[in-house]
């Protein structure tokens, strides 16, 4: 049964957008609805990437709590900035330091970065060591902002993740 449907949820899903693009429920539009829902999966399932399971799904609620927190705060904190005088600005880069190696705990955590105003992830290493990071204001002690992503978004992750 795999074989014929290995995403079951994205057959369906393909599906549903075809009848919906074309706007019709005729049989024929769903026979190829259904053609391409099975076809589409099977001849992208070599492409698939292995991902890790998330262990702890229920650690995600209290992770999208800390980062909405985090978001309301610096919206808060870069329209200060912004407003003030355009000299208290201080930009720079910093190289933050990855324990995590798998590619979609790695994009959760950028992603994080970049959805926090005043901060935006920029480049990820090709050893994935190091994600460089563009930072609005540059606190005086770029470690402390290392320890922060640290403990509440790289630390989190991990535990999400079971890394």
């Amino acid at each position: 049964m795999t074989r014929i449907f290995p995403q079951p949820f994205h057959t369906l899903l393909l599906t549903a957008v075809w009848l919906l693009l074309n706007n019709s429920m005729s049989l024929g539009h769903i026979l190829l609805g259904l053609i391409l829902g099975i076809v589409i999966p099977i001849v992208c399932q070599p492409l698939r990437i292995p991902q890790p399971k998330i262990a702890k799904p229920f650690k995600l609620i209290p992770y999208v709590l800390v980062v909405l927190k985090d978001v309301i705060i610096a919206n808060i904190e870069v329209a200060i900035l912004v407003l003030g005088p355009v000299k208290r600005i201080q930009p720079g880069f910093i190289a933050y330091p990855l324990t995590l190696k798998d590619d979609l705990p790695i994009t959760l955590l950028a992603s994080t970065i970049t959805m926090t105003p005043g901060t935006c992830s920029c480049e990820l290493t090709e050893d994935k060591q190091f994600l460089y990071i563009h930072v609005l204001d540059m606190p005086a002690d770029e470690q402390s902002l290392i320890d922060y992503i640290k403990v509440h978004y790289e630390g989190r992750v991990k535990e999400i993740f079971g890394c």
